[in-house]
């Protein structure tokens, strides 16, 4: 058998994947509910996720697994208007003539912009096509200079710079280009004359979670259920022990187990093991230590009877407290979560000491309700008929320069012990840009490499 640690999207993905491969597997996760950053809230109608999620084209893996659960149907791919919020006026900002009519930059901006987008470099005056192919190549440019070199001031100032300062405050410096050009390509797929198709699966992607824990078996799966300890023989894995809360419902053949004020500690012997959860976690179990910084995320989903904007992105070009407004519903149709009119606030944090960590929801929703009225004077809060807040402590990397240096491999066997992997946030297929489709190729990736190391060992 091998033990999964996390219930997120990569661990039901390894598992899901290990089974294919015809492993047994048992999944892991400490809190009381699969999903992680992709878990949802209910409304008057669909589930929603409690941190906003969409899919761009360039996202394979994940439709791929999408299809091969029978939910092909479901996914669907409106376009996501995007637009820029800037000295009380929102600048739509999808088609051509729309950017061309965006005040804050010259038209030299404009086109240098839209080349950087098309990954085009028009340094010299003789347009080349593949310098930005190998983002290792910028992994140790920061991102002001590369702008201020490949496009010009004014698009550093008059766009970029704002959008920077609101994703990662202080630490903006301190991001590689190498980031920035691959969420440029990651975004790349858009119609000229309507704008970027992001994909959706109706119903949410908590019915993705749903397949995956069908497919998986809940028999396999075990909630409330925190790794404590990794046991190692011989440099190899041999064991999980797991706290499990009483009343947990676990199948895995159980070797020991011992009851202590409110769970019952059970130790399982595994094959190997794979650690799909944040860095942390991979630490605790067994001293590997990553230098990779997250960023924490504040994140309210506001309910509201009408809608505040007709945008569904709308970047905030100013000192907000608050980095997005994501209108759900101008996305997918209000009648989809009973009429309501479901809307994403939105804050990225660097610093647990920041103000914005500590406040309770009352405090965060007055404090950004209040920004929005001021924001859109015909706005009235009376809209609202509910706020709810989430907050997680790592919901994404900072892409430092130098980023890939510190990822850690799938594969363990030489840095740790033989047969335990990884799989979580700080792998390889979350970067440059974390999303659920990384989640899903960083646990094949293990998967897959655990399969071809078993064959070997039967082999020999």
């Amino acid at each position: 058998m091998i033990g999964v640690v996390g219930g997120g999207i990569a661990g039901l993905a390894t598992a899901y994947r290990l089974q294919q491969h015809g492993h047994d597997v048992q999944v892991f996760e400490a809190s009381d509910q699969v999903g992680g950053l992709a878990a949802v809230y209910e409304t008057a109608g669909d589930s929603i996720e409690k941190f906003y999620h969409h899919l761009s084209a360039s996202e394979e893996t994940i439709v791929e697994l999408i299809e091969e659960l029978g939910l092909g149907d479901d996914l669907e791919w409106p376009i996501g208007k995007n637009a820029y919020y800037w000295d009380g006026t929102v600048y739509p900002m999808d088609k051509p003539w729309e950017i061309l009519a965006y005040p804050k930059m010259s038209v030299y901006d404009k086109f240098r912009l839209a080349m950087l987008t098309q990954e085009i470099d028009v340094r010299g005056g003789i347009p080349k096509f593949d310098t930005y192919e190998d983002l290792e190549d910028f992994e140790d440019v920061p991102i002001e200079e590369f702008l201020l070199e490949h496009t010009s001031r004014g698009v550093y100032e008059g766009f970029f710079e704002p959008l920077l300062r609101a994703k990662f405050g202080d630490r903006m410096d301190d991001v590689s280009a190498a980031w920035l050009l691959g969420r440029i390509k990651f975004r790349g797929e858009r119609d000229l004359l309507r704008g970027e198709p992001l994909g959706y699966l109706e119903g949410g992607f908590g019915q993705l979670l749903d397949a995956l824990v069908d497919a998986v078996g809940e028999e396999n799966i075990t909630t409330n259920a925190r790794v404590e300890e990794l046991g190692v023989e011989d440099g190899a894995v041999e064991s999980l022990t797991v706290a499990v809360a009483d009343g947990a419902d676990s199948a895995a053949t159980q070797v020991e187990a011992e009851a202590d004020g409110g769970t019952t500690t059970e130790t399982h012997e595994v094959d190997g093991a794979v650690v799909a959860a944040m860095p942390n976690v991979l630490e605790a179990l067994c001293g590997y230590e990553c230098d990779i910084d997250f960023q924490r995320a504040v994140c309210a989903l506001v309910t509201m009877d009408e809608p505040l904007t007709d945008t569904y992105w709308l970047n905030v070009g100013h000192d907000a407290p608050f980095g997005a407004l994501v209108e759900h519903t101008n996305y997918i149709p209000p009648e989809n979560y009973g009429g309501d009119h479901l809307l994403y606030v939105a804050s990225y944090i660097q610093d647990y000491e920041e103000d914005l960590w500590g406040m309770d929801a009352d405090e965060v929703e007055e404090l950004w309700l209040g920004h929005i009225e001021e924001m859109f004077p015909d706005w009235d809060r009376s809209a609202v008929t509910q706020f709810r807040l989430a907050k997680n402590p790592r919901a994404a990397p900072i892409y430092e320069r130098g980023y890939l240096d510190t990822v850690i491999p799938y594969d363990l066997g030489d840095e740790v012990a033989e047969d335990l992997y990884y799989a979580g946030m700080a792998s390889r297929a979350q970067y440059p840009e974390r999303s659920l489709n990384g989640g899903i190729v960083a646990g094949y990736e293990c998967a897959d490499r655990i399969a071809g190391r078993k064959e070997i060992v039967r082999s020999d």
